[in-house]
């Protein structure tokens, strides 16, 4: 307790009364009480939620007052991506942070580049890029996913490492921090989207993975096994902690199947909401001793612009008191084209040209990107994760009891958590059931878990040559249906973004 409150008489000096109060006058003595017990409640769980989705920097705005985070911010190396930029696009309402994950792997050791795969010589390019907005009201955080591979008409300018001067040319994205590093980055991003950059921060290997050990690891839940023999990540189906050398090579892969990018940025997306998740709930934010301990760790790996610095985060945490992780949405940008052919580069990441100007025009408006979503009870249960989506599950439903109803009432319940039942349940043949039976062709066969997921205790049996439509005889057992949804199955409105709220384990 002395530690905590003697950081108060620093940062309010004013507030340190010349003269004693008397002993039991209750004002203005409990006043001066009051105030740091106000502002310990409104400490916001902003784990910059701006996603820096490595960056850690955010832990920085917890608004632990300035006794505890003066000073931090001279670990982080400074940049200037805004160097003799000219002709920038317009300033709009809120904040705007470039932040991109290195591949650098300098500082890694022998050891750790064995085990999570990191061998080679580092590239100096970005393997991640994301364009994050903070709300003008500090009250909702947007992070944008630009794939690494997207195609990218570069600007003029010379290259830092032969010192070359080139003209316009066409490349992939992560080309423009090797050719120009972080101000050629801004630039080529700014020319992209239209949306003016703020501020930069960049994140390497080393970065992510002790920022992930700082605050304890993170939780990731998963439908189905998930195994790359690039990076080494191997997960069975369900929860995982995963260390700071598992998180990264979790979100580095990109041949776990056919979605390569796409579905390396959705576990990219997934892996910082629950980074905010720990963040704001492992009590990171409320030990003093802990949050410097973090604090310090995080923010002497990062790189940043001039401009952010410690009165910036604590001037955006006294502002974004209120934020939750719903809060904060995240939405890749849309693709046209998957494999758009360059010659000299290869294949390339065409992005989708008119839905993508409406999405950065959404981020310069300050508008949302995901769809409101309706009230809800908070004494509802949460949604098992399941891998295939309930609507793409076809269900007959049999009454294999002697209870009159049952069978309708349980093709109801189906089709109220989105399963696409057929609406005209039959009773089973044979003796009563005691438990209830999936019958399911056994190429159905992840079809077939999702629909046992929301019937707890349900019998599985394979039955070649069954066909599409699952059949669910409900047996004595029964003891209601459970609410499942796919991982991704939040993704709503015109840009199918996801809150954070909605992609973190149930």
């Amino acid at each position: 307790m002395g530690l905590r409150f003697s950081r108060f008489p620093l940062s309010h000096p004013r507030r340190c009364p010349s003269v004693p109060a008397p002993p039991r006058t209750p004002r203005p003595r409990p006043v001066a009480r009051r105030v740091p017990v106000r502002r310990r409640r409104r400490r916001p769980p902003w784990g910059m939620r701006m996603a820096t989705a490595l960056s850690v920097t955010v832990l920085a705005a917890g608004g632990i007052g300035h006794a505890v985070v003066t000073g931090l911010d001279t670990g982080i190396t400074r940049v200037d991506p805004f160097k003799d930029m000219k002709n920038r696009p317009q300033g709009g309402n809120g904040m705007n942070v470039l932040v991109v994950g290195t591949d650098g792997r300098d500082r890694i050791t022998p050891e750790e580049k064995a085990k999570y795969r990191l061998g080679g010589a580092p590239c100096h390019c970005t393997d991640t890029v994301m364009l994050v907005h903070i709300s003008g009201d500090r009250e909702r955080a947007s992070v944008v996913s630009l794939p690494r591979d997207s195609y990218a008409e570069m600007p003029e300018h010379t290259d830092l490492t032969t010192g070359k001067k080139h003209h316009a040319h066409p490349v992939k994205l992560n080309a423009a921090y090797a050719e120009g590093g972080p101000a050629l980055t801004v630039r080529t991003v700014e020319s992209m989207t239209g949306v003016k950059i703020d501020h930069y921060l960049e994140v390497d290997f080393t970065s992510f993975m002790r920022t992930v050990d700082a605050v304890g690891g993170v939780q990731i839940c998963t439908t189905r096994p998930l195994k790359d023999s690039y990076t080494g990540l191997d997960l069975p189906a369900g929860t995982h902690e995963l260390d700071g050398g598992q998180a990264l090579q979790y979100v580095r892969s990109r041949h776990i199947d056919g979605a390569s990018d796409i579905g390396r940025m959705q576990r990219q997306q997934r892996f910082l909401a629950a980074l905010i998740e720990r963040t704001t709930s492992g009590g990171v934010l409320l030990n003093p001793v802990r949050f410097r301990e973090v604090a310090t760790t995080l923010l002497s790996s990062v790189r940043a612009d001039e401009e952010f610095g410690t009165d910036q985060l604590l001037a955006l945490a006294k502002a974004m008191h209120g934020f939750t992780p719903a809060s904060s949405e995240f939405v890749s940008v849309p693709i046209g084209d998957m494999s758009f052919p360059v010659k000299g580069i290869g294949s390339t990441v065409k992005w989708d040209a008119a839905k993508a100007q409406k999405l950065f025009q959404a981020l310069r408006d300050d508008r949302p990107l995901a769809a409101a979503e309706p009230a809800s009870s908070s004494k509802a249960p949460k949604a098992v994760v399941v891998d295939v989506p309930p609507r793409s599950v076809r269900v007959q439903v049999y009454n294999g009891t002697r209870t009159d109803g049952l069978g309708r009432k349980v093709d109801d319940a189906l089709r109220g958590t989105g399963f696409d039942t057929t609406r005209s349940p039959m009773t089973g043949a044979g003796q009563e059931r005691v438990r209830t039976l999936v019958e399911y062709d056994p190429r159905w066969d992840r079809s077939a878990k999702s629909l046992a997921a929301a019937l707890p205790g349900a019998e599985l049996r394979a039955v070649a040559g069954r066909g599409g439509t699952l059949r669910v005889t409900v047996g004595a057992d029964y003891k209601g249906v459970r609410a499942v949804r796919a991982e991704d199955a939040g993704r709503t409105g015109p840009f199918e973004a996801v809150t954070g709220d909605r992609v973190v384990c149930p």
